[in-house]
């Protein structure tokens, strides 16, 4: 067990983490809302450092990053845990694991060394903390994100949005790109379906952007939970404040986990999603979980010409050009384009 960063000392053997923002205060023998950080006698200790619950190879647009290299593929690592309790988690199996098995931690020990040579061996051009929220197994994230660095790999976080801003700083210098999960634009959403604080996202997101991380945002669309267009607006122009090249990526719902109410999210909603992002000046906005109706593609902002054909995660033709559009010479936004 690895001593955690990001916390403090308290009386009585108390810590107060400091590394999301819950700020969990943790009593002895204790661990965070994570599950995964545990007060040992006045000492926090990260469970899960060097523990792989999910290791593999995918194209960097599954996470989704379109505009991080464009085609390659990332060599994907996650643990345990998550910071969260979304009601809609598509790996709540992994996410929630302490919380549904009395604390057991599983995992197949992989140090962040073996990461670093499985991912050059497998020809990844990056690394990404995803399937959990990445936040959760920071010193292990961190440790393989430095050596990643070293190695001309670059790191990506796949994120609720909930890291702290110290931890966020810390690892700015090492971390090329982020895809933020916007859930919602309410904070009863974020209360009710994630037990989580909308507002704090929202910084976090604007402090993505201040570090000069490339930043992604996915939304995904629930009916009758989020897909009002006025909260679809209101992320819009969220985004748009914060930058109008932040690609947005409005995606289809499917019931899972306890959120089984809901109905699927139909092509006609995405359509419309995406009107209002283009609307709210947005220079890139994708329809996801639908492929062959064309929402994946991106299309120059100056000129309007197709410039990434997508199907899926497969791309079918890339014609930037130096990360530039071929038939207006537009910059197009992103990292190895």
């Amino acid at each position: 067990m690895h001593e955690a960063m990001f916390y403090t000392q308290l009386a009585d053997n108390r810590v107060r983490c400091r590394l999301c923002q819950h700020f969990c205060e943790i009593s002895a023998g204790r661990r965070g809302l994570c599950g995964v950080r545990e007060n040992q006698a006045g000492v926090l200790r990260t469970l899960v450092y060097g523990q792989s619950i999910s290791a593999g190879i995918d194209p960097i647009e599954k996470k989704p990053l379109f505009h991080l290299q464009p085609g390659s593929t990332s060599f994907s690592i996650a643990t345990v845990g998550c910071n969260f309790t979304c009601r809609h988690c598509q790996n709540w199996q992994i996410a929630q694991y302490p919380r549904l098995h009395a604390g057991t931690i599983p995992g197949k020990e992989l140090a962040p060394e073996a990461i670093v040579r499985q991912a050059l061996a497998a020809g990844c051009s990056s690394i990404a903390y995803t399937y959990t929220e990445p936040t959760i197994f920071f010193e292990y994230a961190y440790a393989t994100a430095r050596l990643a660095h070293e190695a001309g790999l670059k790191n990506a976080f796949v994120t609720n949005g909930y890291t702290s801003a110290e931890a966020l700083r810390t690892l700015a210098p090492y971390l090329d790109a982020a895809n933020v999960d916007l859930k919602a634009f309410s904070e009863d959403f974020y209360h009710r379906i994630c037990g989580a604080k909308l507002q704090s996202v929202l910084d976090t997101i604007c402090l993505y952007r201040e570090l000069g991380i490339w930043l992604e945002v996915t939304t995904l669309i629930i009916p009758g939970y989020n897909d009002d267009e006025k909260e679809l607006k209101g992320i819009a122009d969220f985004i748009a404040s914060v930058g109008v090249e932040i690609p947005w990526h409005v995606s289809a719902f499917y019931p899972t986990h306890e959120l089984l109410d809901a109905p699927r999210t139909s092509a006609k909603i995405l359509h419309r999603a995406r009107q209002i992002g283009i609307e709210a000046g947005l220079r890139y906005v994708y329809e996801g979980n639908i492929p062959g109706e064309g929402g994946e593609n991106t299309y120059c902002y100056a000129c309007d010409e197709l410039l990434v054909e997508r199907f899926g995660y497969a791309i079918r033709q890339n014609l930037i050009d130096q990360g530039c559009c071929p038939f207006c010479s537009a910059k197009i936004d992103g990292i190895g384009l």
